[in-house]
């Protein structure tokens, strides 16, 4: 691959970024320039840590852009996408990303107690709907099934779920392809499963055992 292709690697919730390093470095094996994008997390509203995440690649140069996004992460992507334009082609993926909007989080900001989980940002970043998907280039879901997490012990969750994200949450409409892995939500950033898929659908724009295209006309859950 040229040295102008680059990975951006973008965490989520609560997370630094160096939780994302085990992913980085299976797809620097790859042969993708791996970058890691941090931001405020639990202060900063999606659409804010977005403008970010658009000038963090304006500095990066490259004539390829691919971003793998992990949970809030993806609606981060989702919100830079929708605020601007002229980005660098390339392919983008979402790793258990509630894009339909989170009903673990519409949980937490209902009970006094449990708000401060999702920091002093407005939890609608969250628990709505993020921004549908105009980006105009491939792009891949990934979702996990195996439900160890926090969500079986607050609740919010339907159906199959890797444990913090129920699989309808993540079903993005227009997504050229969809795959769920036996994975959890932290889980899926140290799986070799995951790499091997995310490393092919960056390749191919498709996963090797995915399901296809997710259609418009995909409802929340």
């Amino acid at each position: 691959m040229s040295g102008g292709e680059v990975a951006v690697l973008v965490h989520g919730l609560w997370m630094t970024g160096l939780e994302m390093r085990w992913l980085g470095a299976r797809l620097g094996e790859c042969g993708y320039d791996v970058r890691y994008f941090h931001y405020p997390s639990l202060s900063n509203s999606p659409r804010e840590s977005a403008a970010g995440l658009f000038d963090f690649i304006g500095r990066i140069g490259c004539d390829r852009l691919n971003i793998v996004a992990h949970s809030m992460g993806g609606i981060v992507l989702l919100n830079l996408f929708d605020q601007f334009d002229g980005l660098p082609e390339g392919r983008v993926l979402l790793l258990g990303s509630p894009v339909m909007g989170s009903g673990l989080a519409r949980v937490v900001a209902s009970h006094a107690g449990l708000r401060m989980l999702l920091g002093t940002a407005p939890p609608e970043g969250l628990t709505k709907a993020a921004p549908a998907w105009r980006g105009g280039r491939a792009l891949g879901v990934i979702a996990g099934t195996s439900a160890l997490g926090v969500g079986r012990i607050l609740g919010g969750l339907q159906g199959p779920s890797d444990g913090t994200v129920s699989v309808c949450e993540t079903r993005l409409a227009g997504a050229s392809d969809f795959i769920t892995l036996e994975v959890n939500h932290m889980g899926m950033l140290f799986s070799r499963k995951v790499a091997r898929e995310v490393c092919c659908f960056l390749r191919y724009g498709r996963f090797d055992r995915g399901a296809g295209a997710v259609p418009e006309d995909t409802r929340e859950c």
